[in-house]
């Protein structure tokens, strides 16, 4: 991967250093999802690239050649929640000065009441982020199955208020398991009583093709008005003493058929922001750690990934 020549990256690093407390005003922030080859744009999920600074995140970033991060704003993340009032305005003016796209946060917002949740969603909204994923919700023995997506449902309810009053949208995951929204019909029946549009659905193809196998292109046409961002990765299932599991792999080495995926996006418009999950052996980087292979071995099998989708969408 071709790094930037050292003087650019020494004036950008002086640059952030010198206005570490400047906020680049949001009309600067291009709102587009599509690029101007009307590829969606594709992020990289940060926690890949935990292991980096703000300065060294961005400069990998734009070198492997994503259009921006979805930046993980939680416990362990790049920006700390009790912090982000400081830390997000500075990870974003990075953003800028390598002409990043600031968009998308993953977050693990869940309770309204608390200070902190508007708080994050305030500064968000006005550094330019337009998308957050909030915390998941899970589906448990001792709660009755329809108990839990009516406290699913009290919670987006209270979550539209906020999502109105700063501007932002929330972008729930469909996650396998017992989570809830795997099933897709369980988050659809939640977001058809949303009275705005500022709820909806991060579409993850992977998961819903572990969950639906064949039949995932059903759930796919049910929640396809709710989608406002899609997650890549993929998958095959091994049997492991006797057990099957998933194993993660790089794009296209797994079963998900990202042709007839890419193909529905197409046909249907759907230009939602793409984020790229790297779940697959990154020497640890995949988990959010320091990796234990070299940087640039995993800068390379993330740009692989990103070669990937370019290439499968521009032949679809």
């Amino acid at each position: 991967m071709k790094k930037l020549d050292n003087s650019r990256r020494d004036f950008i690093k002086k640059s952030a250093m010198a206005s570490s407390s400047l906020v680049l005003p949001t009309n600067l922030v291009f709102k587009k999802h599509v690029t101007e080859n009307n590829i969606p744009k594709v992020y990289i999920f940060s926690k890949q690239l935990q292991f980096l600074n703000y300065i060294d995140m961005c400069d990998a970033t734009k070198e492997m050649g994503f259009d921006g991060l979805d930046l993980t704003v939680r416990a362990k993340g790049h920006v700390l929640p009790e912090k982000v009032a400081d830390d997000l305005p500075k990870v974003t003016e990075v953003m800028h000065l390598y002409k990043l796209t600031p968009q998308l946060i993953t977050t693990k917002i869940s309770d309204t009441q608390l200070p902190s949740t508007k708080l994050l969603l305030k500064t968000a909204s006005d550094l330019g982020y337009t998308h957050y994923r909030p915390s998941y919700f899970k589906y448990k023995k001792d709660t009755p199955v329809l108990k839990t997506v009516e406290t699913v449902q009290n919670s987006f309810i209270q979550l539209e208020k906020l999502n109105n009053k700063f501007s932002i949208n929330l972008a729930y995951q469909n996650h396998s398991g017992h989570y809830f929204g795997a099933s897709i019909w369980d988050l659809h029946q939640v977001l058809a009583k949303m009275t705005v549009n500022n709820i909806g659905s991060q579409y993850d193809i992977m998961h819903a093709t572990v969950e639906g196998g064949k039949n995932w292109e059903v759930g796919f046409h049910l929640i396809k008005p709710y989608i406002n961002s899609v997650v890549l990765k993929d998958f095959k299932w091994v049997k492991t003493n006797n057990k099957w599991e998933i194993k993660y792999t790089p794009l296209g080495d797994g079963m998900v058929d990202f042709d007839r995926f890419f193909k529905l996006l197409k046909e249907n418009k759907i230009n939602a922001p793409i984020c790229l999950h790297a779940e697959y052996d990154l020497g640890g980087a995949e988990h959010g750690n320091t990796p234990s292979i070299s940087q640039q071995e995993v800068f390379k099998r993330l740009k692989q990934d990103l070669n990937f989708i370019k290439r499968k969408w521009n032949h679809i």
